[in-house]
């Protein structure tokens, strides 16, 4: 007996909903639209001297959140990242200022710190096996202990007064004030820098075998380390990693602002912990990546400088930086679900 025919007809493509779009997209329509905004309305944003200022801030931010992304990949977080951006700039305003010493040790001392405050971070989380979220906590309360008691709540300066009544012998050099202040073909040294470590990153993570496996590290520990990854190795570079992307972040803010700023960090938690979260949705990725956080710093700068301009006050700075957080926070986890 002859079976009856079926009739097939090819099932039509569901059309991208607008939540999807708008993950894939929104993060660049977002930059275009504040761009757009604050082009109209105020008439300084379209100078070299503003684009200029907002480069130089989102180089720092961009090198930091750089830092907790490799956190995220690992599926860790460090929020001991804005304590260790202070203590690189203390420890660098002290080597020049109060030790007159030269731009290599300059440089090495606080890279070298940001690596320590990584260990630290690592012992605690993966050897102890303590949360990440309460041992970068208790880092980050440490480290800033640290550096203000070191300094006893002064910044470092030029010239400044010392305890015995004299004043202090050295000064920032030219060499390391270019880093953060100098620019090359036109475009700030500091931008600069931050492109180059965002390409390095991403090939880094994208196109060789130790890059992927930090992101199998933190897509499912257990099965990596079945497979014969060393998770513990790849969880512990990625907290050294941090430490250090912090501290040449606070590098380059010593030699933009020229002086060492107690506490000068803390304000660039949020900004990188919203950078790297945001860079989820760019392109839809849906996970920490490299290119994603610098368009998310791109955001994060742009915005906080049309609202400086604006005269809008610090602290509406800071609920409008919470709403953007909560809302990446909000599209990373429905992309998740």
């Amino acid at each position: 007996m002859s079976q009856p025919a079926v009739s097939a007809t090819p099932s039509k493509k569901t059309a991208p909903s607008l939540l999807d779009f708008l993950y894939k997209h929104g993060t660049l329509l977002a930059i275009l639209a504040v761009i757009a905004y604050f082009g109209i309305t105020q008439d300084r944003f379209f100078t070299y001297e503003n684009f200029s200022d907002i480069l130089r801030s989102i180089s720092i931010v961009t090198l930091v959140a750089i830092g907790i992304t490799f956190s995220l990949i690992v599926d860790g977080f460090d929020l001991s990242v804005g304590s260790t951006v202070s203590l690189a700039t203390i420890a660098s305003a002290a080597a020049l200022v109060l030790y007159r010493q030269e731009i290599f040790v300059t440089l090495l001392v606080p890279l070298l710190l940001g690596i320590a405050v990584g260990l630290l971070n690592s012992l605690l989380i993966v050897k102890f096996k303590l949360p990440d979220l309460l041992a970068t906590l208790a880092t980050m309360y440490a480290i800033n202990g640290v550096q203000l008691t070191y300094t006893k709540g002064f910044s470092i300066y030029n010239d400044m007064p010392l305890p015995d009544g004299g004043t202090a012998p050295g000064k920032f050099i030219p060499s390391f004030l270019f880093i953060g202040q100098g620019e090359l073909f036109g475009v700030p040294f500091s931008v600069l820098l931050m492109l180059f470590v965002v390409i390095a990153a991403h090939l880094f993570l994208t196109y060789t075998k130790p890059g992927r496996l930090f992101y199998l590290t933190g897509e499912n520990r257990e099965a990596a380390r079945l497979s014969g990854i060393p998770v513990n190795r790849y969880r512990t570079y990625a907290y050294v990693v941090s430490g250090f992307f912090a501290a040449l972040g606070g590098i380059v803010l010593a030699s933009r602002i020229g002086t060492g700023q107690v506490s000068a960090g803390a304000s660039l938690l949020m900004d990188s912990v919203a950078a790297a979260y945001i860079g989820f949705s760019v392109f839809g990725a849906g996970k920490p990546n490299v290119i994603g956080t610098l368009f998310g710093s791109i955001l994060m700068g742009v915005l906080l400088n049309g609202l400086t301009m604006m005269n809008v006050p610090y602290y509406a700075q800071d609920i409008i930086k919470g709403v953007i957080l909560v809302g990446a926070l909000a599209l990373s986890h429905w992309q998740k679900k």
